[in-house]
């Protein structure tokens, strides 16, 4: 799973006993060598998807690690783009590695529970960070993304469809879930990361009631299910075209 540059064993099991920050801080320098840093396939993926969404002005990558989904809003955003997250260790490696580019391209540290922004952006991406929210944290995320949302502006994320039960791949998920749970019950502080807790049919709700409009976008590249189901869907939430300000008046969206 992990190339000879990777984290070793010990240093997954520090990390693994530290706060998601600090966790993320220690595995850093080591990240884009590990199998949790999202694929290339999904980022070029998402961005040939996108492509035909767009154009979009401003983006915002949410949760952003070491900047891999910033190339993603590079290639589909005109203006700037902008990551964010809450590891320092995390920000660090992507300003050294996010070369200069064109749109400008900046990192900010902060929680994506409490978003430093305006409504500035056409585009949120996000990629493999979910795990990290709670169920019952979704309406409070969903609601930060909305806010830095231009009326009209698109939040985008890529959904790999859960395994069939009784497949191997569902044997382990549910194992990592299960001890990330007993972990939890018995050591702190808590490192929150749930593979299986971020389901369609909880985030769709969550989404339709914080006012986006979603639709789903099949990423052909992965091909499909025995159902013929598409094994990776990308969710393309948008915002109404007109949203009321702080002082009643209608915001008519710019796109």
């Amino acid at each position: 799973m992990f190339s000879p540059e990777g984290p070793s064993l010990p240093e997954l099991a520090v990390q693994a006993l530290s706060s998601v920050e600090r966790g993320y801080d220690l595995l850093a320098p080591k990240f884009d060598h590990t199998p949790f840093r999202t694929p290339d396939a999904v980022l070029d993926a998402v961005e040939s998807a996108l492509r035909r969404t767009g154009p979009f002005d401003a983006g915002l990558d949410l949760c952003c690690g070491t900047g891999a989904g910033v190339g993603v809003l590079a290639g589909v955003c005109r203006e700037r783009v902008v990551g964010v997250d809450f590891s320092a260790g995390m920000l660090d490696v992507a300003r050294e590695r996010v070369l200069p580019a064109v749109p400008p391209v900046s990192f900010v540290r902060a929680d994506a529970r409490a978003l430093p922004f305006g409504p500035v952006f056409d585009l949120v991406v996000s990629f493999g960070a979910f795990g990290h929210f709670l169920p019952r944290e979704l309406p409070g995320l969903f609601a930060q993304v909305r806010s830095v949302l231009r009326p009209g502006g698109c939040f985008a994320f890529p959904l790999v469809a859960p395994p069939r039960p009784g497949s191997l791949g569902y044997w382990m998920l549910l194992g990592f879930d299960t001890v990330m749970r007993v972990r939890n019950a018995l050591w702190r502080p808590a490192f929150v990361m749930y593979y299986r807790a971020f389901r369609f049919g909880d985030v769709r709700r969550e989404l339709a009631r914080g006012g986006f409009r979603v639709d789903l976008h099949a990423l052909p590249e992965f091909g499909r299910r025995r159902d013929g189901s598409p094994r990776v869907r990308l969710v393309v939430a948008r915002t109404p075209d007109q949203m009321i300000d702080s002082k009643g008046s209608v915001v008519v969206g710019g796109q």
